[in-house]
């Protein structure tokens, strides 16, 4: 039987760019930002690690050249997300086929068409914990379950606050994402490109319960306002303080606002 862990603790890629380069990544459990020139292999270093989880998880297999150590080291894997920031219009026509919501038209539609899914998913769990929580006569419980509600609460918060300038207001009474700017309700799909990526982002971590997990982002900055890439990372680990965040960024301004010591440049972790 499969063990998660909590985090990673490092990553070693054998053989990377036909065998002329070793990584050894040592990881730390809050916040891992790798950075570099262009070219330089970030993405390709997060794209085989990202492989080898997915392999594992749909194929009970590893990669070769690939080695994961965990917290703990005897775990096999971890939960784990990933985002990707491509607005590219149009989905392919197969994906289109499957979906009968015309409206989705880019790849970071497609994104929040999954995640309302998830969304109700998680509203769901999060009813069934309160009541667990009400009815298990804990005399804490019903301040416990006031926390749990208060969850939620937060990130609507959060996302009103991050869209106030534009007048858009999550729509409250409502078990899917919609916006009211001003008189009109709003689908999610018709926000600006980063818009639907800072709401993808919150969204990833919001439904994971607070459950310890890895949020790998490459390149989360795209489409993003200068001020929403300096507070992303704190926004993240606000909503759950248990992700390890391990991104890659061309942009200082991800890292500016107190994450400088989280920095790792490619170079640094290229064993010859």
């Amino acid at each position: 039987m499969k063990k998660t862990g909590d985090y990673i603790q490092r990553i070693e890629i054998d053989a990377l760019w036909s065998g002329r380069r070793h990584i050894v990544w040592n990881l730390n459990r809050e916040v891992n930002i790798l950075s570099g020139v262009n070219g330089v292999g970030k993405s390709t270093i997060l794209n085989r690690v990202v492989q080898n989880l997915m392999e594992f998880r749909n194929l009970e297999k590893t990669l070769d050249g690939v080695t994961i150590t965990y917290n703990p080291e005897d775990a096999d894997t971890v939960r784990f997300d990933v985002i990707r920031s491509f607005d590219r219009a149009v989905i392919s026509s197969e994906l289109l086929s499957k979906i009968s919501d015309l409206k989705l038209q880019t790849e970071l539609d497609l994104q929040l068409y999954t995640l309302q899914r998830r969304y109700l998913d998680y509203q769901v769990n999060l009813s069934n914990r309160m009541i667990a929580m009400l009815t298990s006569g804990e005399p804490e419980a019903q301040e416990h379950a006031q926390q749990m509600m208060g969850e939620k609460a937060h990130f609507q918060d959060v996302v009103d606050e991050l869209f106030s300038s534009t007048g858009k207001t999550i729509v409250r009474d409502s078990n899917e994402i919609l916006f009211r700017q001003y008189d009109e309700q709003i689908e999610p799909y018709q926000l600006s490109s980063g818009e639907k990526q800072m709401l993808i982002i919150l969204l990833t971590v919001l439904v994971q319960n607070k459950e310890p997990y890895v949020l790998f982002m490459d390149e989360p900055e795209v489409s993003l306002h200068f001020d929403w890439q300096k507070r992303l990372v704190a926004l993240v680990r606000d909503l759950n303080p248990n992700v390890q965040v391990i991104l890659t960024t061309h942009s200082p301004a991800v890292f500016m606002d107190g994450w400088m010591d989280c920095v790792t440049d490619v170079e640094e972790i290229i064993v010859e």
